[in-house]
């Protein structure tokens, strides 16, 4: 199980999203895994069929896979390989700093080819009209400084998902201390995926949309548009 914010919802309700992939796992963990019911095993198993099968009708409602998505999926079996094999608890703070870690690294490499990833994650046809930005930024000739702006804002967008990672890291290894495998280790792992979605998750939201408010502050002064006209919606 990741806690990495899930991807949003193709049905544009992301509430019930994280009632599928955060809530619904961890009460299954939390009170599912005792022996007189489903075992620590079969909770596990229960418990990460949610997000498991969140990302997947995602893939088909999508009719495309992300790489993020993707990630998530492999995050979230790597979770179940740990418990499952009873590895130890150490490995799993190991692969929560390892998956934002990863992406960081990615989005930090980026900054120096001629697609910064902060055009896919942030400055992208989803939220921005790009085609209108462009257009502004070529006839006033800020179209350099602007790229600048987008390097500037690569390292912010790396730097976020570094501070997930070092947070993953140190709440993991706070909360999951049993050994993998018993009803502890479901209990605290069921635990961690509820305290890191207000202590993580929201934080790393929050530093995104500052620098989405950002780019579009710095696309007003160069463009010479409104900040409506630049978003959409």
């Amino acid at each position: 199980m990741s806690t990495s914010p899930p991807p949003r919802a193709a049905n544009g309700n992301p509430l019930f999203e994280i009632v599928i992939t955060i809530l619904l796992p961890a009460l299954v963990l939390m009170q599912l895994s005792g022996a007189e019911r489903l075992g620590p095993g079969w909770a596990l198993v229960l418990a990460l069929a949610f997000p498991v099968g969140w990302g997947l009708r995602e893939a088909v409602t999508r009719r495309k896979v992300s790489w993020m998505a993707l990630l998530g999926v492999v995050s979230t079996l790597l979770t179940g390989g740990i418990g499952l094999l009873k590895v130890d608890p150490f490995w799993l703070a190991v692969k929560e700093a390892a998956v934002p870690a990863l992406i960081g690294l990615v989005v930090l490499g980026s900054n120096w080819t001629r697609w910064p990833l902060i055009r896919i994650l942030v400055f992208n046809p989803t939220l921005f009209d790009v085609d209108k930005v462009n257009a502004a930024l070529k006839e006033r000739g800020t179209t350099v400084p602007f790229e600048l702006r987008l390097r500037t804002g690569t390292l912010w967008l790396a730097g976020t998902f570094f501070f997930s990672a070092v947070a993953n890291y140190f709440l993991t290894r706070w909360i999951v201390t049993s050994p993998a495998g018993t009803e502890a280790f479901n209990e605290e792992l069921g635990k961690l995926t509820l305290m890191s979605y207000p202590i993580i998750a929201l934080p790393s939201m929050v530093m995104m949309m500052g620098l989405m408010f950002w780019l579009a502050r710095s696309a007003r002064k160069l463009t010479g548009l409104d900040l409506g006209d630049m978003m959409r919606g």
